[in-house]
């Protein structure tokens, strides 16, 4: 029986030491067997890379010299990632857990076709272990706006049909090494979020599906390196990235609605963070 195609994992993390020991606890139990892990430290001051060294020694670590963000960050594995040669690649942020098969779900899928270029697990809150926050993504050209499906919703099992989304968030993707060949690498000019959606995009444009796989599971803690998903900072710095967004993939006939829709918005994530606090 052949061996599975070799997964290189690349884990980004910046100051989130014990996220990403949690993190390499649980991809441990993974029953994925040809997988390497890779990780990127955009330059923390916390004393992660001593810890993941004392803990895991034999795992390789990237030291960038500078806080890269998320597009610099993840370049950075992408590119030894490919000098390796790994005909797969898994993107994953450090504040995850998972499932134990969620690799080997998430290969099964991207294996089951040629055409399928990127693949998504369901993923849920850490701190509420049964309420989805991505079953996959889905874009609105007409209201300038990406969302991810099932967001905040309790998982009754309504969204777990595998099909195609229109992106899958960068918080957990598995990548073909031949999508990467055809599309290039992230966008570093996206300062925060977006990278990932302009990535998904531009491969979908190339071509290649975009899959939503909901037998891999994983668990997200959610923007903890920027203050909370329901941060003022996170929300404006969403709302910059997807005007830019649709500033570069939007049709002209979208803009007949989309400006409306960005001032909508606007004003419900300022809502929404004023009455979290």
């Amino acid at each position: 029986m052949a061996e599975p195609p070799l997964v290189q994992i690349v884990i980004l993390t910046w100051n989130g030491r014990e996220d990403i020991l949690e993190c390499l606890r649980s991809l441990r139990q993974s029953t994925y067997p040809n997988a390497k892990i890779l990780i990127v430290d955009n330059a923390s001051t916390d004393g992660t890379v001593a810890a993941v060294k004392k803990e895991f020694p034999g795992i390789e670590i990237v030291c960038n010299p500078t806080n890269l963000r998320v597009g610099g960050g993840y370049n950075t594995g992408l590119k030894k990632a490919f000098v390796d040669g790994a005909p797969y690649i898994l993107m994953l942020n450090n504040d995850t857990i998972f499932k134990p098969d969620f690799l080997s779900r998430l290969v099964d899928a991207a294996e089951s076709s040629p055409d399928v270029g990127m693949v998504g697990p369901k993923i849920c809150y850490y701190s509420d272990p049964k309420r989805i926050w991505s079953a996959g993504g889905r874009i609105e050209w007409w209201k300038g706006w990406c969302y991810q499906v099932g967001v905040r919703e309790v998982d009754h099992g309504q969204y777990d049909i595998p099909g195609e989304a229109d992106w899958v968030t960068g918080c957990c993707v598995l990548v073909k090494r031949d999508v990467v060949k055809v599309i290039g690498l992230l966008d570093e000019s996206y300062y925060l979020y977006g990278e990932d959606t302009d990535w998904c995009v531009r491969a979908s444009r190339a071509g290649f599906k975009l899959w939503y796989e909901p037998s891999a599971v994983i668990w997200h803690k959610l923007s903890v390196s920027i203050g909370g998903h329901l941060s003022w900072f996170k929300n404006r710095n969403k709302l910059k990235s997807q005007l830019r967004l649709m500033v570069r993939y939007a049709q002209p006939y979208h803009w007949l609605t989309i400006p409306f829709w960005i001032v909508v918005n606007t004003i419900i994530s300022y809502i929404r963070v004023k009455q979290s606090r």
